[in-house]
């Protein structure tokens, strides 16, 4: 599973990550977790607002910082 998170460094995006890692961990998923910060390559993949989260090449999370009940949904459902 490779799985994008989209900001530029900001709180929420920082918060995004770090759920997404925990939780990725504790449901033993094997995942390939990237930070994309570069802004260009943000509007690039489509994105206008962050952060944003990206899984295998779909956009399933765009603007505030998801809950962990909706990320166990995304990982769960994958």
């Amino acid at each position: 599973m490779d799985i994008k998170v989209l900001g530029t460094g900001c709180k929420g995006c920082t918060k995004t990550y770090e759920l997404l890692e925990s939780i990725c961990k504790e449901l033993n998923i094997d995942a390939n977790l990237q930070k994309v910060q570069d802004a260009m390559e943000i509007m690039d993949l489509g994105v206008m607002s962050t952060p944003a989260v990206i899984i295998d090449d779909e956009i399933v999370h765009s603007g505030g910082t998801p809950d962990e009940s909706t990320i166990r949904l995304w990982l769960e459902n994958k």
